[in-house]
């Protein structure tokens, strides 16, 4: 097992999947340390931290603020109840607002916008910030609309003034999936014994989200089954292991509480794993595929092969019909689009409604 961290050191993923480090107390600046611990360099690094001179208490906020309305909502039970995940992308996601410009020409920022003047437009300009990326601006408009819908009913402000911001019309179908040839080229480079060869079957014989695949381990098996709670919706799962994948599983270096460990030993968080899936990628030739796209080739596959939208919800999590009927609507339409055009010009000769017009 990894030797511990020195005392108030805690490791981090950053935003990009790297794993770092930083000495935090209560009192001092948060300090990055850098290069492996334990070493004279991290040493010295760490031993600078603890000398640091103490900063001060940081300021109050100003009442009624966005600022104030945000740290009241992540000190709200309705905030902490939410998964990890969605506690940890909310957060950042609403303080990255604090610190922009209300405009290009003034000097105050939205962390100090009184709640009496943020309508509509205001959230529109932060919104249109992120207009380069669609994604991230409509993560906004969701968050900023939690807030104030909380704030509502906490009687915090007297209306949402964010219910009427429409989101960023997104022309995409998301993450492309994988097609048969596309997991064979990637099986042709990647041998089974590898770990990307074992990344890629957890995903497709799994259907799993990224971040549910990084936490699977021994500890999860029992009777051949994967019994796990979903990170995403905490529904609680039950999936046979495939004689495929229990065949890579045993053939692959797997870590002591995750079958997937990185080029430390250690589990990895979705990002990092994700960006390394990228990698192993591009490495068998394959650009624009990811993790996700895997979840929705196993979606398909299953589809294709007759599976009822009860079974895809069942084997992938979903609460609703609407996501299974995606993929099963899309299969039934190639197969009842095949017997149609067979009725209109059939194959067996003196039938169909052509061959008895002639």
């Amino acid at each position: 097992m990894p030797k511990r961290l020195p005392d108030y050191c805690q490791e981090y993923y950053d935003r990009h999947g790297n794993l770092v480090v930083y000495y935090r107390v209560k009192g001092r600046p948060k300090v990055r340390l850098r290069g492996v611990p334990w070493t004279p360099e991290f040493m010295a690094q760490y031993e600078a931290a603890k000398n640091a001179t103490p900063i001060r208490a940081p300021k109050g906020i100003t009442p009624n603020t966005w600022r104030w309305l945000c740290v009241k909502y992540f000190e709200s039970v309705d905030f902490k109840q939410r998964n990890p995940k969605t506690q940890r992308e909310r957060r950042w996601i609403l303080e990255s607002t604090f610190d922009e410009k209300i405009s290009p020409n003034s000097d105050k920022l939205f962390k100090d916008f009184p709640l009496a003047k943020m309508g509509a437009d205001a959230i529109e300009v932060l919104r249109d910030r992120k207009i380069a990326t669609p994604q991230a601006a409509n993560a906004r408009v969701i968050a900023i609309k939690v807030v104030f819908k909380w704030a509502t009913k906490k009687r915090l402000v007297e209306k949402n003034p964010a219910s009427s911001v429409e989101r960023v019309r997104i022309k995409s179908d998301g993450f492309p999936a994988w097609t048969l040839d596309n997991v064979r080229q990637f099986e042709s480079h990647h041998p089974i014994g590898s770990k990307a060869r074992l990344a890629l079957a957890l995903l497709l014989y799994t259907g799993q989200r990224r971040g549910d695949v990084v936490r699977l381990g021994r500890q999860h098996v029992k009777n051949g089954k994967l019994i796990f709670k979903q990170e995403k919706t905490g529904k609680d799962m039950k999936l046979p292991i495939l004689p495929e994948l229990q065949k890579i599983i045993d053939a692959s270096p797997c870590g002591d509480l995750t079958f997937l460990v990185n080029e430390l030993n250690r589990p990895w968080n979705a990002h990092g794993f994700s960006n390394k899936f990228a990698e192993w990628c591009k490495e068998a030739g394959l650009k624009n595929l990811s993790a996700h796209g895997l979840r929705k080739a196993s979606a398909t596959f299953i589809a294709d092969a007759g599976g009822s939208s009860h079974m895809l919800m069942a084997a992938f999590g979903w609460s609703t019909l609407a996501m299974a009927e995606h993929y099963t609507r899309a299969a039934n339409q190639e197969r009842l689009a095949e017997q149609a055009m067979n009725l209109l010009c059939p194959t067996t000769p003196d039938s169909g409604t052509i061959s008895q017009q002639k």
